[in-house]
């Protein structure tokens, strides 16, 4: 069991004990925390606090949306249900609603026994770290006064948002729609049997996308692999579109703020390669910089430089991105885990922008999706994780390996970040998992994997 409190909301596993996962009592706590300082902190007193709540296809959604939202009810906070959406759906339906708040039910990539509540702010961004701590503190001291019987919020169930999310995307400047079509594209869909079978597939055909096969499409939150959009997750997509002999395979996580592509031949394109292609497209038309986080591949920064801009890299976290994106002036940006940040259209990680602009790119390419992935370096990234046990403190670990390795440039704001001449390697403690994350990219998968398997060794005589 595992309760994880961070940037990146409060997550959990289902079950348990109160305090040691996500529990009923868990999830009222911390939605009642965040609501009673959203009330309190609106600038508009004389109307109710508003928030909007939608979830993702896991299967404690249902339970843990009824929670959420009767806990705001009772704080007399009026809630927007979205029922099933997505991460960006909401964040955008949040600030369109000019609501007071959001929250998102889901967690994210994590398997099917996992929920999170992620909490945005009144621009339908996630909250900073300073409310993210007053709302940690105030759920722990149970600091809440839930409002009398007349004072009772109330629920408007809207169902409409995931179609206007698919207008916004149809009506944002860059997408060619047009050029989309004329290609008649045959793709293959993964689902991952959550909210994006309602909403990726129909995105598509208003692309003129009229060919597509979907996997994994019905909404059970019984996920039919790992959620998480990773090569060797993804072995079923990539048999299906060799077998459909289709163009490409789209793949998104269980929220659909995460995204990568398949080519024609089985091959992965490169979750790390989603943003570098979307943002050598957006570049192409508009001149600016780029960010992303210290995980991910340095072929954006060459990509950037190419075309007259300068990047900037953030720690991990899409609020830390995005917060990087503002001070930057960022025409695009996101996290190599193909998460797309598109700051005109919305500041949040968004799979359905990121497909649009995607095959907006690829229309003007005369050949295959292959050939298309070969215009782009070929870097390798190693990608490895050690679970924590117990109560250990990563901070010593890490002090012993910057002391190892104290002649290399290093850097510190967002756990280890260690240079090898060209190569580097990142490690850090997860914002989802009780683990530390141990990322290193090369030229060659070989020496990537070797600096990975060394940072392990390092890791491992350090604990």
């Amino acid at each position: 069991m595992a309760l994880i409190k961070s940037i990146s909301g409060i997550r959990g596993t289902i079950g348990g004990k109160p305090g040691e996962s996500l529990t009923p009592i868990d999830v009222v706590k911390f939605t009642s925390a965040f609501g009673a300082i959203l009330s309190e902190n609106r600038a508009d007193k004389s109307v109710n606090t508003k928030i909007v709540v939608g979830r993702d296809g896991r299967i404690s959604g249902e339970m843990v949306s009824q929670l959420v939202i009767n806990a705001l009810i009772g704080l007399g906070i009026d809630v927007v249900d979205l029922g099933y959406s997505t991460t960006p759906t909401v964040e955008i339906a949040t600030k369109l609603e000019e609501a007071t708040g959001g929250i998102i039910i889901t967690a994210s990539h994590n398997p099917k026994e996992w929920n999170a509540l992620k909490l945005l702010n009144g621009e339908g961004e996630f909250i900073d770290a300073q409310v993210g701590a007053e709302v940690l503190r105030r759920a722990e001291e149970a600091d809440l006064s839930f409002a009398p019987v007349e004072k009772l919020g109330t629920v408007t169930k809207n169902d409409t948002y995931l179609q206007k999310h698919i207008d916004m995307v149809l009506g944002y400047p860059l997408i060619n729609k047009e050029a989309i079509a004329a290609k008649k594209y045959k793709v293959v869909v993964d689902c991952i049997n959550s909210t994006g079978a309602l909403i990726v597939p129909q995105l598509l055909n208003a692309l003129g996308v009229e060919d597509v096969t979907v996997l994994n499409g019905e909404v059970t939150g019984r996920f039919a692999h790992n959620p998480e959009p990773l090569p060797h997750h993804l072995s079923a997509l990539s048999k299906e579109v060799v077998k459909q002999n289709a163009d490409l395979g789209i793949a998104v996580d269980p929220d659909v703020d995460r995204l990568c592509f398949v080519c024609e031949d089985g091959s992965m394109f490169g979750e790390e390669y989603t943003l570098v292609a979307v943002a050598d497209y957006i570049l192409s038309k508009v001149k600016g910089n780029t960010v992303s986080n210290m995980s991910s591949t340095k072929a954006l920064k060459e990509i950037t430089i190419k075309n007259g801009g300068e990047y900037f890299p953030s720690a991990v976290g899409e609020v830390n991105v995005v917060k990087k994106m503002k001070d930057a002036n960022a025409v695009i940006g996101g996290e190599g885990n193909g998460g797309i940040i598109v700051p005109d259209f919305h500041y949040g990680r968004d799979a359905l922008i990121g497909i649009a602009l995607f095959l907006s790119h690829f229309a003007d390419h005369k050949k295959s999706l292959k050939s298309f992935r070969g215009k782009y370096p070929d870097y390798f990234i190693s990608k490895n994780k050690i679970e924590l046990e117990g109560s250990l403190d990563v901070n010593k670990i890490f002090e012993k390996i910057k002391k190892k390795y104290k002649n290399n440039p290093i850097n510190t704001e967002d756990g280890l970040k260690i240079e090898f001449d060209t190569d580097w390697v990142h490690l850090r403690t997860s914002n989802t998992e009780p683990i530390i994350r141990i990322y290193a990219e090369s030229n060659f998968e070989t020496t990537a994997n070797n600096i990975a398997n060394r940072l392990m060794q390092d890791i491992r005589e350090s604990i």
